[in-house]
């Protein structure tokens, strides 16, 4: 996966690739899931939060592995064609952010539409377009009871910071410790 997006930054810096040298901050590549809002080529998703992959929701049925299930659907989309990743100059957690498209839908959108993601408006005050895309989005799956709003949920910023469910271990688990 790595090789393929050093070939495509090569040719981008050869002029190799016309789209590619015209737009700098354009990068074509494939990728696989890390996380639900984490990709192979280590950017962060844009204006979008995804359930961490250990963190547990709850609906009828008890708890559930929600970021798992991001995870999951994130490498799915992912593996459905090639990826379209255009960088907006900032970092988080020590790596670029970025959108990316597989065949011209937005992950993030596509992540918040299934209920495995909240948008992050915080971020997203420079492109008010998007956030109003991102939100819409939230709201139908709100309504749909898509994922994780058919029950309970931590918004992921808080469970990064040690917010848990009731049904979810609290503190550091022994793979962390």
């Amino acid at each position: 996966m790595r090789l393929t997006l050093v070939i495509a930054l090569a040719l981008a810096a050869c002029g190799g690739a016309a789209s590619q040298a015209e737009d700098p901050a354009l990068i074509r590549a494939d990728g696989r899931a890390i996380d639900g809002d984490t990709v192979s080529f280590d950017v962060r998703i844009f204006g979008a939060d995804a359930f961490e992959k250990r963190q547990l929701c709850r609906n009828t049925n008890g708890c559930w592995p929600c970021g798992k299930a991001a995870q999951d659907y994130a490498s799915k989309l992912l593996k459905s064609g090639s990826s379209t990743i255009r960088l907006t100059g900032k970092q988080s957690y020590g790596r670029p952010i970025g959108t990316v498209e597989i065949g011209g839908q937005d992950l993030g959108e596509s992540m918040i539409a299934a209920g495995l993601a909240v948008p992050a408006t915080s971020y997203l005050k420079n492109d008010p377009e998007r956030a109003q895309r991102y939100l819409a989005a939230y709201e139908n799956a709100e309504a749909r009871h898509a994922g994780v709003h058919a029950g309970y949920f931590i918004d992921p910023a808080k469970w990064r910071r040690g917010e848990r469910l009731s049904c979810e271990a609290r503190g550091k688990s022994s793979r962390e410790r």
